[in-house]
């Protein structure tokens, strides 16, 4: 007979927390000012909240450095603008209560791997556990991790949305590796009907550059994109399967080695306007929640998406924004020219009115913190704070959250139990909050 090892277990993909352990989890944060001492910003409600669990995380949306002493320089590329924040607003995460926080995101090599050095460093100094982000893929890609007294906690953080030149690269041979983020590539293709494929197909053919890809009666690329046929005119996303054996190992490990495990994913496909997860979502979640992950959460596209409780672990489809305020004094010279704007005259307000166009509508500005407790090592209960980040205010006032009540409170709530509804989670609603109970199996 053959003696088990008592190290068989190291494979195990269950819960393993005390019982009462909660997690808080809430979208991106872009904070460019100070805060928490400022009785005017009305945070105390929020703070509290975030403050009374063992993990609370959020997505870390921008860089932390001294504009006057960095030796750095804004990049050729941006996730869309420039994200910086001073030093001293690095404090303010910890006195929120954000213990935990992702980095792979489009904003992360906003300014270079510089930025990406001084940002880590200032979050160490805070002893803020952060991932996503490092000198190599090997390290962008590792888990991180949080000892609670209701156990240890470990993050894993990656993006299928980030600027093409910010992706991380292990070393080879005598190259070394190339800091950036943990990075998910995409291949997205779009399905078409029959009728729009054949006048893609003359379009194509009476171009005068040589057809050099191969197309078939289902399939055919124009000016880069990649067409197919279908039922139903929208997006399609593979994933790289390479990167997803990655992805798993390190989730595997962070499982291991920890008690929960939270994977983060930034991602705006297909696209800021969509309430609906991409097409390859779902399925893939159930991947990671099937292989050991105790929360997915996802955030990116800057507004509310749908929540769904899988095998007893919650996965958050997008958090939308948190911390959304506007008051960053520079820019690079970039942004200005996309918007038509000159640094000479216009100032950085200026220019951030004008490439907020795309963020009018007031669900950009409403979200919720969600508070997941855990009993026998089982979610038992979640939560839902709605929020709103002073959508009404003026530019140098909006983006900082606060809770909602009343019909404002009732609206995001309801919108949120809507965009629920496909992944069947029944969200009701007590007293302004929304509450998702559990069924001890």
């Amino acid at each position: 007979m053959t003696q088990q090892s008592t190290f068989d277990t190291v494979g195990s993909t269950a819960t393993n927390v005390a019982d009462g352990f909660t997690m808080v989890a809430v979208g991106d944060l872009m904070l460019r000012q100070p805060l928490v001492k400022n009785p005017a910003a009305g945070l105390e409600e929020v703070t509290k909240i975030l403050r009374g669990a063992d993990v609370t995380f959020g997505n870390l949306e921008t860089n932390l450095f001294d504009i006057r002493t960095f030796k750095g320089s804004p990049q050729a590329e941006s996730g869309g603008s420039y994200h910086v924040a001073p030093p001293e607003t690095g404090p303010e995460f910890k006195a929120l209560g954000f213990n935990m926080l992702s980095r792979a995101n489009n904003h992360s090599f906003d300014w270079g791997v510089e930025g990406m050095r001084e940002t880590t460093e200032a979050l160490d100094q805070l002893g803020i556990i952060h991932a996503g982000v490092g000198e190599n893929l090997a390290y962008a890609g590792a888990p991180r991790f949080l000892p609670t007294v209701h156990g240890r906690v470990s993050l894993v953080s990656f993006a299928t949305t980030f600027t093409p030149m910010s992706s991380a690269a292990h070393s080879a041979g005598e190259a070394p590796g190339r800091p950036g983020i943990n990075a998910l590539h995409l291949t997205r293709s779009i399905v078409v009907t029959s009728e729009m494929l054949e006048s893609l197909r003359r379009i194509r053919h009476a171009l005068p550059d040589p057809i050099s890809v191969h197309e078939d009666g289902e399939r055919i690329v124009l000016a880069g994109s990649t067409y197919k046929l279908g039922d139903k005119v929208g997006y399609q996303h593979e994933t790289a399967p390479r990167e997803i054996a990655e992805i798993l190992r390190n989730v595997r490990q962070g499982k291991q080695f920890s008690d929960f495990l939270i994977v983060t994913n930034h991602e705006h496909e297909p696209g800021n306007w969509s309430q609906v997860p991409a097409d390859y979502a779902q399925s893939f979640a159930h991947q990671l929640i099937d292989a050991g992950v105790d929360a997915y959460i996802i955030h990116g596209p800057h507004q509310l998406r749908g929540i769904e409780i899988y095998k007893g672990r919650p996965i958050f489809y997008s958090l939308g924004n948190f911390i959304f305020d506007n008051l960053q004094t520079t820019q690079g010279a970039d942004l200005f020219a996309d918007y038509g704007k000159d640094p000479r005259i216009d100032t950085v307000a200026d220019l951030i009115v004008a490439s907020m166009e795309g963020f009018v509508q007031a669900e950009f500005y409403e979200t919720v913190i969600t508070v997941s407790r855990f009993e026998q090592n089982s979610l038992s209960e979640l939560r839902l704070y709605p929020v709103e980040l002073g959508y009404s205010k003026r530019l140098a006032d909006r983006g900082v959250p606060r809770l909602a009540s009343g019909s404002q409170a009732r609206a995001i709530l309801e919108r949120l139990q809507k965009l629920s509804t496909p992944f069947r989670t029944q969200i009701t609603i007590e007293n302004d909050v929304g509450v998702i109970r559990l069924t001890p199996a």
